[in-house]
């Protein structure tokens, strides 16, 4: 296939291009190489892959890549982390909505052959103990960057609508794995345990996430594109939502490190307690199944940070600094 990867120097991204790579296809990446998106990422594999430095907001860099030989875009870029939607959610509008729109008017005008947005859980906000959102659930974001996502998945649902678009979304739970920026919470406590920094856990640490490691969802993005029918939406999850403290005590086991360096903080506004998705429509139409448990995932994934430490240098800095003073470092202990 001949893809254009969006986003392709973030976590998901690179490990798709190199996941794609690896199969034989042409891969084109753009990335505009934010905070989040490395060069670095995409290093085993920028031999093989093209490399566009640009914003998908931008309609003449975009309609120049998204041409009628392309398979697929395969959209990873967007802005994703909540706590620095709830900061300031001005660039997850525009990139999560925006671009999404310019991406949606190219493929429609080139005739391309499809569009897959890659989505996320959190779209259907809090789901109750034992209950499982399914495709067809109400969505009902609770943040501003779920609420970016809620739109564009619905802007591609009316493309497919009013235009007969060929799109495809996917709505998968939380990743991790190598390359991803160490905001979220298995890489910043990864950091912070490897330095004794204290680990800072919103509230109770009871909220429960369902884990996905990047490989797995490589593969699940892989079977859609082969597979999957336009116009469908496909929830990716591992299956197993786990509360955030044990994810942080099997972490800290992993590294040797002792739970007391867990401190618990009052909690973010508007913090889901629970998200779980019902996964079996992609496992039974299309055969995909996770592979790597959580726990053989933390193994290698704390292998990975040990054994990449120029990596971790070279994507953090004085701004990544800034950012978990301001979050951080007033929070009170809950």
């Amino acid at each position: 296939m001949k893809l254009l990867v969006t986003g392709g120097a973030g976590v998901i991204g690179s490990n798709f291009g190199a996941h794609r790579v690896e199969a034989g296809d042409e891969v084109l990446v753009l990335d505009l190489l934010t905070y989040a998106g490395h060069a670095e990422n995409l290093a085993p594999v920028l031999a093989d892959v093209r490399f566009v430095q640009g914003d998908i907001c931008d309609k003449g860099t975009v309609d120049g890549l998204v041409t009628s030989d392309l398979d697929a875009v395969v959209n990873f870029a967007a802005e994703s982390h909540v706590d620095r939607s709830i900061l300031d959610s001005g660039d997850f509008v525009r990139t999560n909505v925006l671009g999404v729109q310019v991406l949606l008017d190219a493929v429609q005008r080139s005739g391309c052959g499809r569009l897959l947005q890659v989505s996320t859980d959190e779209v259907y906000g809090p789901t109750a103990p034992r209950q499982v959102a399914t495709e067809r659930s109400n969505l009902e974001p609770s943040s501003p960057y779920a609420s970016s996502k809620a739109a564009a998945d619905l802007l591609c649902l009316a493309f497919r609508q009013t235009h007969g678009t060929p799109v495809l979304i996917t709505r998968c739970t939380n990743n991790y794995g190598p390359h991803q920026y160490p905001e979220k919470l298995i890489p910043l406590f990864l950091l912070r345990a490897m330095a004794d920094e204290e680990l800072p856990l919103y509230g109770d640490g009871l909220h429960e996430r369902d884990w996905l490691h990047v490989e797995d969802h490589c593969r699940a993005l892989s079977a859609v594109l082969a597979d999957g029918k336009d116009g469908e939406v496909y929830n990716i999850a591992y299956g197993e939502p786990v509360p955030n403290r044990l994810v942080v005590e099997a972490l800290l086991h992993e590294l040797d490190k002792p739970d007391t360096l867990i401190r618990s903080v009052e909690d973010r506004p508007g913090h889901d307690r629970r998200y779980a998705v019902d996964s079996k429509k992609i496992r039974a139409d299309l055969g995909w199944e996770p592979r790597i448990p959580l726990g053989t995932g933390l193994r290698r994934t704390v292998a990975w940070y040990r054994d990449h430490r120029e990596w971790l240098e070279a994507v953090t800095g004085p701004e990544f600094d800034q950012y978990c003073a301001a979050l951080y470092g007033d929070r009170k202990q809950a």
